[in-house]
């Protein structure tokens, strides 16, 4: 008998879903419901930057619209849930329509995190997370005119280079010390704030935000730091990172991790046998993972439950990552700011050469923990898949560099 799958949200964790579902579900025992609150269908968002340097966003879309016909599949875009009703088995949408259920999987993502500066809500302000953002960012640019990116990590250099190929002057403000202080060290994020300067995003970290002022028109015109000093933007974008979607959870009784997110066990299952969560909305024991590989992994521990295929439990995801932020190369892995008790640090710079790596090492030296590479990643793959493990040789061999 055919039963009915809802799953709340279409971007990149939910097609994942709907895909594994569709080809490993053969004999039709799902009819599938897909409710994504955008107007666009399923996107890459790990490449939202590539439209502001001209790719067409039909580039960017996951799917065209074949899969999304199929007789046992029923998109519906523009759709915002605002209530699971549990004793009803249904979703209930802020229209009003309802979708009963016999099985529910969230998958609401995350929401930028704005902070409560006055004058955010001015126009000329984006938050950078959508393809709609991005839309009213390249409306709103003007080449040669100072922007303004608020947050210094991953995000926020990631729109101050979009920021560049759209002509502007990007500066990117952070409080931290350094940018990216959630994956690089003191040394690693000051050469980062060097080559990014280089190319013409300016850094300016250990500052905070007082406000954001408008001009003649209404519009914003200047970022006031808490200091007094006041820089000129015609454009801001506010990245300070992202928070999960889980406001479904309340009125439904859900459980939340400690930092947010739908909590779930280690089949993406909520308390609820009939729900899941996966992606960014997902607290899978207790942590929110904010990366799409972990999603996907989600997604497939999912889908293998709801077809009777061989279930892989997520215990939990490995954050490394490497990465190409405004033309620079940048990776970390496992505990790279040792962390571990006993840890100790072996780092290597080439100032000619513009690099920067560091290894993290169990207290005897012997195991690789972590680290960080800034300029040059061509050992990422190698040192990843070491991490946990004995070195082979010596760390100087490793990191490319004679002893």
């Amino acid at each position: 008998m055919e039963r009915t799958l809802v799953v709340v949200g279409y971007g990149m964790v939910a097609h994942r879903l709907v895909e594994r579902l569709r080809a490993d579900d053969p004999g039709r025992r799902w009819r599938l419901v897909v409710l994504g609150e955008e107007p666009w269908p399923a996107y890459d968002r790990v490449s939202l930057t590539s439209r502001l340097e001209g790719r067409d966003a039909r580039d960017l879309l996951l799917a065209g619209p074949e899969p999304l016909r199929a007789p046992r599949v029923r998109l519906r875009l523009g759709t915002r849930v605002v209530r699971v009703d549990r004793r009803r088995a249904r979703v209930v949408a802020a229209d009003g329509t309802a979708w009963r259920y016999d099985a529910l999987v969230l998958a609401t993502g995350a929401r930028p995190f704005v902070p409560p500066v006055p004058g955010r809500d001015l126009p000329g302000c984006f938050t950078y997370r959508t393809l709609d953002d991005l839309e009213g960012i390249r409306a709103a640019a003007r080449p040669g005119d100072p922007a303004v990116v608020i947050g210094g990590g991953l995000l926020g250099l990631e729109a101050a280079n979009g920021l560049r190929a759209l002509g502007m002057r990007p500066r990117i403000l952070e409080q931290a010390p350094w940018p990216m202080p959630a994956q690089l060290d003191a040394r690693g994020g000051e050469l980062l704030a060097g080559l990014v300067g280089e190319r013409g995003i300016a850094v300016r970290c250990g500052v905070s935000v007082g406000s954001l002022r408008a001009g003649p028109g209404g519009r914003v015109r200047s970022v006031v730091l808490r200091d007094g000093t006041a820089l000129d933007a015609s454009l801001v974008v506010l990245a300070s990172g992202v928070r999960p979607r889980d406001e479904l959870a309340g009125a439904a009784g859900l459980a939340t991790g400690e930092r947010g997110g739908f909590l779930v066990d280690e089949h993406c299952r909520t308390a609820d046998p009939r729900i899941w969560a996966v992606g960014d909305c997902a607290a899978a024991g207790g942590r929110s993972y904010g990366l799409v590989a972990p999603g996907y992994r989600m997604a497939d521990t999912v889908a293998a439950q709801l077809t009777g295929g061989a279930v892989r439990p997520f215990t939990g995801a490995d954050p490394s990552a490497r990465l190409k932020l405004a033309g620079v190369h940048v990776a970390g892995f496992g505990d790279a700011h040792a962390r571990t008790a006993g840890a100790v640090e072996f780092a290597v710079e080439d100032l000619r050469a513009r690099r920067y790596a560091k290894l993290v090492l169990s207290g005897d030296g012997g195991v690789l923990l972590g680290g960080a590479l800034v300029g040059d990643t061509a050992a990422f793959p190698a040192l990843r898949s070491l991490v946990g493990k004995r070195l082979p040789g010596s760390a100087d061999a490793l990191l490319g560099r004679r002893p």
